[in-house]
């Protein structure tokens, strides 16, 4: 499984996209906000996308789902627990940027929910806590994970947004992500990629 990341947008959201060597069709994750740009370059390197996978629903992470999907024919997914976060531009705190925005994933997903794309297998992880419909991709058998806004190198995501729980963020870490292979390299929705070895032993918010 190979993967490639574009850091996008007003705040460096990173997307990532997905396939096997070899293979025509990739997973986006996390369009930011260039859903044209992002098609652009897939179509220049001979993909085709296949699913747009949202690991939250915060404006840094959607804006360009809807354009990519129109493009592109894919479908959008969202963990069920988002919708009001992907479909409330105050809510996705869009509003409060000047460009409210909105999107409405065609599949709401559910926790430990056995997904397959372009030929690649994924589980949906519920992580409340950024937002409470925040998820995790987990990719089990090449030992990766998209973490989104829940675990950073070294750091969280905020809970001071609409309907972000510091409790239940510190619940998701312990209950969802510490059960994991220490060896798991965890690709952030920002910043640098990490391990959740790394993370168990140095992070200041893994109790």
């Amino acid at each position: 499984l190979k993967i490639g990341r574009m850091v996008l947008g007003m705040v460096q959201t990173n997307c990532y996209f997905f396939f096997f060597l070899g293979c025509t069709e990739t997973i986006i994750v996390d369009p930011a906000d260039k859903g044209d740009e992002i098609y652009k370059k897939m179509t220049e390197a001979g993909f085709r996308v296949a699913g747009i996978l949202l690991t939250h629903g915060h404006f840094d992470h959607i804006m360009g789902a809807p354009k990519l999907r129109e493009l592109t024919g894919a479908r959008i997914y969202a963990l069920d627990a988002e919708k009001e976060v992907c479909e409330d531009p105050h809510v996705n705190c869009s509003a409060q940027t000047g460009r409210p925005c909105s999107v409405k994933p065609d599949v709401y997903v559910k926790d430990g929910e056995e997904i397959e794309l372009a030929g690649i297998a994924f589980r949906v992880i519920a992580t409340p806590g950024h937002t409470k419909g925040s998820c995790c991709y987990y990719f089990e058998q090449d030992e990766i994970l998209l973490s989104g806004d829940t675990l950073f190198f070294f750091s969280v995501g905020r809970t001071d947004l609409p309907t972000g729980s510091m409790g239940e963020l510190t619940r998701s870490l312990r209950d969802k992500l510490a059960v994991l292979p220490e060896s798991v390299r965890v690709y952030p929705g920002h910043e640098s990629k990490t391990t959740i070895g790394h993370e168990k032993a140095y992070n200041p918010y893994w109790a």
